[in-house]
């Protein structure tokens, strides 16, 4: 019993240091969690100017909490109002996005005409830009800042904050379309090309101004060919050719396209011209020459004899008609002179013409001699 009272003593003791040394670290949790003393009621003009001084000496985050007692302690005022906004604005100079974008929600949701709204729309806008991370990290931010930049261009196109969102929105743009190309690349590399064509169509027909439109062109073409799909690779590098033709972009989806034996106006390249060196054909036979024809031997049979005519009635030969004579020679007429063309064709009839007569010497049978 002794022993068992023992270990009972030892028990209570170990617990009770448990019990002691719980209670001080509640009691040094609670001192290290003590709330900040509460800003007693002050005028509202006194507390809008110290915010003010406390932002202008470089301590927004107390400058923050003085703009939220201003509306805390005086909500009705005409000062709470601005009190909103420039709360908004001393907790996005801290950086501290999720207590300024409430804040401007509040101000848009309750004072919509306020002259400063316009500026209310924009530090929302900026306080998601400010958010955007790299293109292999969410973009959720990302595509919050192009939905609050879209609305004030929209709502206010004539004022600077509507010059600068649009500038940033081009920014926002060209980051969300390479997050897709990022994604699209990590699908090609590993052979999903559906799913890579599907990311690379979707910067070509969502983000058309952007810079990433000729690399996505490009890839399609790479994976349309992967795939068999000729076509629409022809298609792609066509319109890649005709909307950025200097690109090194477009210079390997056309030389990717030529391998295949294709052009992107949709026809088959031509095939290549082949060069014969004369130096390979040196040592080759040159090919056997054609044997002239045998004329055929001659036939023992003799031709058959010309027909002879016969008469229709009696069946009997008809004579062979002997060929005609030849005409006598025709008289060669008076023997030529030198007399002119006129004495020769127009002296009377039997008289001779003037001048001398130029005889041709004849042979012996008439024909006229050589000379």
């Amino acid at each position: 019993m002794a022993t068992r009272n023992g270990f009972k003593s030892i028990a209570c003791a170990n617990g009770l240091a448990r019990v002691l040394a719980s209670l001080t670290t509640v009691a040094w949790l609670a001192a290290c969690s003590t709330p900040e003393p509460e800003i007693p009621d002050t005028p509202v003009e006194i507390l809008y100017n110290n915010a003010k001084d406390s932002l202008q000496t470089g301590e927004p985050a107390k400058a923050a909490k003085l703009f939220d007692e201003v509306e805390r302690q005086h909500p009705y005022s005409k000062w709470a109002t601005q009190a909103q906004l420039m709360s908004a604005y001393s907790y996005y100079l801290v950086d501290k996005y999720d207590d300024a974008i409430p804040a401007l929600e509040r101000f848009i949701e309750l004072h919509p005409g306020n002259r400063s709204a316009a500026y209310a729309y924009y530090l929302r806008a900026l306080c998601y830009y400010e958010q955007i991370e790299d293109v292999t990290r969410d973009q959720g931010n990302t595509e919050q800042a192009q939905r609050a930049l879209s609305d004030v261009v929209a709502r206010f196109p004539n004022t600077p904050y509507s010059r600068d969102a649009t500038v940033k929105l081009d920014l926002v743009r060209d980051h969300l379309a390479g997050k897709e190309m990022d994604v699209g690349r990590y699908y090609q590399t590993r052979g999903q090309y559906l799913a890579a064509i599907n990311r690379f169509k979707t910067v070509v027909d969502k983000f058309q101004t952007t810079s990433h439109v000729p690399e996505a062109l490009e890839r399609l073409t790479e994976s349309y060919v992967a795939l068999g799909v000729f076509s629409e690779a022809q298609k792609a590098t066509a319109v890649l050719g005709y909307n950025y033709p200097g690109t090194e972009w477009y210079q390997d989806a056309y030389a990717l396209l030529m391998s295949k034996g294709l052009t992107p106006e949709g026809s088959e390249a031509e095939p290549p011209i082949a060069l014969v060196d004369p130096d390979q054909i040196k040592g080759t036979e040159p090919a056997p020459a054609l044997e002239p024809a045998v004329a055929a031997p001659p036939s023992d049979i003799a031709p058959a004899p010309d027909a002879v005519p016969v008469d229709p009635v009696t069946g009997m030969p008809l004579p062979t008609q002997q060929p005609a004579a030849p005409p006598p020679p025709a008289d060669e007429g008076p023997l030529l002179s030198t007399g002119s063309s006129d004495q020769l064709m127009n002296h009377p009839e039997g008289e001779s013409s003037d001048g001398d007569q130029v005889l041709i010497p004849t042979g012996e049978d008439g024909t006229p001699a050589p000379q």
